[in-house]
């Protein structure tokens, strides 16, 4: 018991750290839930969100009313079931959350910049561990989304972080992906190339590309990257299962995509989705001798 109350007055002092309610006192915690689940969606029915949000019909109406009032968001009934009152954020709605994140990105990074980087994952995984058993077991929503400022910037960090600690590999690897991250936004395509960014419960998980390859049929499949703790998730097929439905849809013929044979999930997920096995070559580029794979799916 008096661990339990430690617990709970240090977790009382962080909140007041994180108080991602009142950014001067401007919003409540309350509002800014609506503002973040919102944000995520392009609109929610009004019974969805307060089932989300655990609001009583009562209380929700005020809160939206209030936004409302200062025109961050709007209310209107469905088109299918005149019944039902669906919310959308307005374009300042959207502003005003940017902001509001930021600031709230900036807070959480204020407190783990106290600790080293293994630290920040000790400290990560006994929050996901204390939000699971108190929380409970919950179906995490996976969002897939095109890349937004820093991401990609993200994207190079992690494959180099990631594969590093996982697999010993040497900063050639992370010149790599820094020098396809680099490729793409000066000189890319947006009718014939894209970007993802997966999102679980609204936190960056997981990238994919799609680029052009060695010819106008053949598209490339790079970057898939699945933190580890979002694996077992459906990330990787999710993320693959749309890079491959956009090279099919803009008018290639092929995909290929290379890889190295130690990665054996990454492997799994390609060979669901129909890719095959063409050609393998041990290389050391990164450090370690690996046998680096090409794998071909005809679209």
């Amino acid at each position: 018991m008096r661990e339990v109350r430690a617990f709970n007055r240090l977790y009382t002092r962080v909140i007041g750290v994180l108080d991602e309610g009142p950014v001067g006192a401007e919003y409540s915690l309350p509002e800014s839930r609506v503002l973040f689940e919102l944000a995520r969606r392009e609109w929610s029915e009004v019974g969805e969100l307060r089932r989300v949000l655990g609001l009583d019909a009562g209380y929700a109406s005020r809160l939206l009313g209030r936004l409302e009032g200062r025109a961050l968001l709007v209310r209107e009934r469905s088109a299918e079931d005149a019944r039902r009152q669906i919310v959308r954020l307005t374009d300042q709605g959207r502003e005003v959350f940017a902001e509001l994140d930021r600031r709230s990105s900036e807070q959480i990074g204020a407190l783990l910049g106290q600790f080293g980087e293994d630290r920040q994952l000790e400290l990560l995984d006994a929050m996901r561990t204390i939000t699971r058993i108190v929380g409970g077991e919950h179906d995490p929503t996976v969002v897939l989304r095109a890349p937004r400022a820093g991401d990609l910037g993200w994207v190079v960090h992690r494959h180099g972080a990631v594969y590093t600690k996982e697999h010993g590999w040497n900063d050639g690897f992370e010149s790599l992906v820094a020098r396809v991250v680099s490729d793409y936004l000066a000189d890319h395509d947006p009718a014939r190339e894209a970007a993802w960014i997966a999102e679980l419960d609204g936190e960056r998980v997981g990238s994919i590309m799609c680029t052009r390859g060695s010819d106008e049929q053949t598209a490339k499949l790079r970057l898939l990257l699945v933190e580890p703790s979002a694996r077992g998730h459906g990330v990787g097929g999710r993320l693959v299962g749309e890079c491959v439905a956009f090279a099919r849809s803009t008018g290639y013929t092929s995909m290929e995509l290379w890889t190295v044979s130690l990665l054996a999930s990454a492997r799994r997920i390609y060979q669901a989705a129909g890719f095959e096995l063409v050609d393998e070559q041990p290389t050391s580029d990164f450090g370690p001798v690996v046998t680096g794979q090409t794998w071909r799916l005809k679209l």
